[in-house]
């Protein structure tokens, strides 16, 4: 049987072929250093034909540019790494929250992505999108693709941690700033077959209004009631870059999935969080072993990979696994946090 540089047949109490064998595993493996070298597997000892095919199932193949290209093109905002990076631009995040709050005339003074927010030993909290307006008012975006198991606890959490920020000691509680939140999910996890569903507070049974400064708005992509905001929510599931209905926002979208600059900072931001997968992958190595290690990388690189709306079978090949394994993962059978 004969190693080429493109395909590999190993028989050994199975057959198996690997398609593109040395973009997966180094050449060396096989071949010294020269790709064109053909060379024989049958002679190799047991245990090393066991380590390389235990190897190669193990090293994920890296994307070629033109491959992030077209992944960049497969992006939605329903992906909160892909929002994040759109609503770092003002403008944009700006279209988002005037239609979310009805209110045009909404401008921010500042916004944040991906905001962290650590408290000590607590859990903290990472925030997909956090704004301030000019009226001081603050604003949290959490999109949510996942199936949740407690929806109001979550933003009850974000609130709580969001108003950790404002009140240091020796102030009133009358100076915690205003607080919207806005849970935006893929399905109606309400089912009640609306688009949004706000968040009432009254008092007892005489319907009186009952205001603490926050409050919190469910919207859904799955339901198109014909408003302004399920224009938006149906925008969010395609951020499709041609579609220019969304003003500011279809502006930023379509910079970074069709203009030099954007797609160069695309491929820079899929590139870093795949090497931070890794990275996490190979210190849990260090604890617990190499082998468990990896995976772990691996199984972080495809979350974080889903979490910009990649597709199951997109990142079964970017990981190096079968697409079924993948949506293990995604499922939550095999991570555990």
């Amino acid at each position: 049987m004969i190693v080429t540089s493109n395909e590999v047949t190993i028989f050994y109490k199975h057959t198996f072929t690997f398609s593109l064998l040395y973009d997966i595993i180094p050449v060396r493996s096989f071949a010294g250093n020269d790709r064109n070298q053909r060379a024989t597997v049958y002679n190799l000892p047991i245990k090393e034909r066991d380590q390389i095919i235990n190897r190669s199932s193990r090293i994920p193949r890296q994307l070629t540019k033109e491959e992030r290209i077209r992944e960049n093109l497969q992006f939605t905002l329903l992906s909160d790494a892909f929002l994040s990076v759109a609503l770092e631009d003002r403008k944009a995040a700006q279209h988002v929250l005037r239609i979310l709050s009805g209110d045009k005339d909404l401008v921010l003074k500042q916004i944040k992505t991906q905001y962290t927010i650590e408290k000590g030993a607590g859990r903290g909290a990472r925030l997909d999108v956090f704004a301030e307006d000019l009226e001081g008012k603050f604003y949290v975006v959490e999109i949510q693709r996942r199936k949740e198991k407690d929806p109001p606890r979550r933003t009850r959490f974000y609130g709580a941690m969001a108003d950790s920020q404002f009140l240091d000691k020796g102030r009133t509680f009358q100076e915690l700033p205003g607080l919207q939140i806005y849970y935006v999910s893929e399905k109606d996890i309400w089912k009640a077959f609306q688009t949004v569903y706000p968040v009432r507070k009254y008092l007892g049974d005489e319907g009186l209004a009952y205001d603490d400064g926050s409050s919190v708005t469910y919207v859904n992509t799955e339901v198109d009631d014909g408003s302004e905001i399920a224009a938006l929510m149906k925008y969010f599931k395609t951020a499709d870059p041609e579609d220019d209905s969304q003003g500011d926002l279809s502006r930023r979208v379509h910079y970074l999935k069709c203009e030099e600059g954007g797609i160069e900072y695309m491929c820079e931001l899929t590139e870093a969080i795949e090497r931070r997968g890794e990275a996490r992958g190979e210190a849990r190595g260090e604890a617990r072993g190499e082998a468990r290690g990896e995976v772990r990388g691996r199984q972080r690189v495809a979350f974080n990979l889903a979490s910009m709306g990649m597709t199951v079978d997109k990142i079964a090949q970017a990981v190096g696994e079968t697409a079924a394994v993948v949506q293990q993962w995604l499922a939550g059978e095999t991570e555990n946090g």
